[in-house]
């Protein structure tokens, strides 16, 4: 393709986001060309499936693993080289400055949070493993420098952020939090609402500016220039809000996706593009486009299935599910995973199993220990949003009660997993057969802290050298 060709495919997909408003899309491509190589643009040739049934990837924190004595990324290192010889590829959790909900508040873009390592530390990882990182594209710090000027009304970052002015529409938002939607912050000016859709130390970024997105191509720029190749969009259905609508999955949020997918050909055609959408199935598989949005897009039904099938006895659900479950064309795959930092979401399921089984779901993990979020409906109704609990602690029975086959059930539901039609990932603490963080917990934590537990290095290290201890034999089966 040569560099008329990719300035008319970005012209018409950017039309297609911001002709509702007055800008010159033309300055708008000449800024994000000047961020790319233009000469290299006519050079690059798209391959499909770059990768293959080799492929597997470890889900973590940077800072899962800890010795006082050395950086986390320095023990995750140590943990890879040590005990993972058939794990090539990691996906590292928001490991930039941040200032609430484990990384994805994020302060700077550009940084390595310096209680995890440097750029150094990450970059033993990426030379030796394929390595994802998450880009926060909904929202960003409220202790940002952005919304620092936000708040001065000066300087970069300044326009970056949602002003809401009597907005119409606020029931029909759709999001994952109970939350107040809006937020009062008093700048230079006087006081101004800001769009808060998942906390209010999380201030929701303003795409319908141009430079917010320009200033994303800038962070995809500079990423692969460390080495990243594999890009996780973090919530983008939210990205874009539009009064009177449900503000999720908006059309405009598709576009930008497809823009950030024809840039990141360019910037590395080894690239990969990976949709987080936490939604019912039907509108998660859109996500893939027309093979111009994501390469990979996240199979979140899996988990809450296998967990169902498993608890009740019964897989005519998940075989009714998985046969009506296309297979990826060409250039794209499903990133099938049970267990992840967040909670087992709940939202993937609707239509495959009914409220009251869902309802029995729920009060069974609540005997194992297990938490519920909510989020609130476009109604402005309260309701369940996800499960938090440790897979592992999630296997201990079923509807008939708790029993002794804790371990083969778990094991089971990984073997499942594996089977499907995708690229594979195990979050840590299923590899490692972490169990309830109740401790965290009853410390004040969120729920979600429940599933987030830090092993200590050397305790941990021990453990998978004892062919006793149940992490070794888990490990091992795994």
């Amino acid at each position: 393709m040569s560099i008329n060709e990719f300035n008319k495919n970005l012209l018409l997909l950017l039309e297609k986001v911001y002709n509702k408003n007055e800008f010159d899309l033309n300055q708008i491509s000449s800024q994000i060309l000047s961020i790319l190589n233009p000469t290299n643009i006519s050079k690059k040739e798209k391959i499909n499936n770059i990768w293959d049934q080799k492929d597997i990837f470890l889900i973590t924190y940077a800072d899962s693993i800890i010795d006082d004595s050395e950086v986390p990324l320095k023990s995750l290192n140590d943990f890879l080289v040590k005990f993972n010889p058939l794990i090539n590829s990691v996906h590292i959790l928001p490991f930039m400055p941040s200032s609430s909900d484990k990384g994805f508040s994020v302060k700077d873009y550009y940084q390595v949070s310096s209680n995890l390592g440097d750029w150094n530390d990450l970059s033993k990882i990426s030379t030796n493993y394929n390595v994802m990182i998450d880009m926060v594209l909904n929202h960003a710090s409220k202790k940002s420098k952005w919304f620092e000027n936000f708040i001065n009304e000066d300087g970069h970052g300044s326009d970056f952020f949602i002003n809401v002015n009597n907005w119409d529409g606020i029931p029909q938002v759709v999001r994952p939090r109970t939350s107040q939607l809006f937020q009062t912050v008093n700048t230079k000016s006087g006081e101004r609402e800001v769009w808060c859709t998942f906390s209010h130390d999380q201030i929701d970024l303003d795409f319908k500016n141009p430079n917010v997105l320009i200033e994303f191509i800038n962070i995809f720029n500079f990423y692969i220039r460390k080495n990243i190749k594999i890009f996780r969009l973090d919530a983008v259905a939210y990205i874009w809000k539009e009064e009177n609508t449900n503000c999720i999955n908006r059309p405009e949020a598709h576009y930008l996706i497809k823009i950030f997918r024809l840039i990141l050909d360019y910037l590395d055609k080894r690239s990969v593009l990976i949709t987080e959408t936490n939604i019912p199935n039907k509108e998660n598989l859109t996500y893939f486009g027309n093979g111009d949005e994501a390469h990979w897009i996240y199979n979140f039904t899996l988990a809450p299935l296998i967990l169902y099938t498993l608890v009740n006895g019964d897989s005519s659900e998940l075989r009714k599910w998985s046969m009506t479950m296309p297979p990826a064309k060409n250039g794209n795959a499903y990133f099938n995973f049970i267990a992840s930092h967040d909670g087992i979401g709940l939202r993937p399921i609707e239509g495959y199993i009914d409220e009251d089984n869902i309802e029995k779901l729920l009060m069974l993990m609540k005997k194992f220990d297990g938490k519920i979020s909510y989020r609130t409906t476009q109604w402005g109704d309260k309701t369940p949003y996800e499960i938090n609990i440790s897979f592992y602690d999630s296997m201990r029975g079923t509807f008939e009660g708790e029993d002794e086959f804790l371990f083969e059930r778990f094991i089971c539901a990984h073997a499942i997993m594996f089977a499907f039609e995708g690229v594979p990932a195990i979050y840590i603490h299923s590899l490692l057969g972490t169990k309830n963080n109740i401790d965290g917990i009853q410390k004040g934590g969120e729920n979600r802290i429940i599933n987030r537990y830090q092993w200590d290095k050397h305790q941990l290290f021990n453990l998978l050298e004892n062919n006793d201890s149940i992490n070794y034999k888990i490990y091992k089966k795994i």
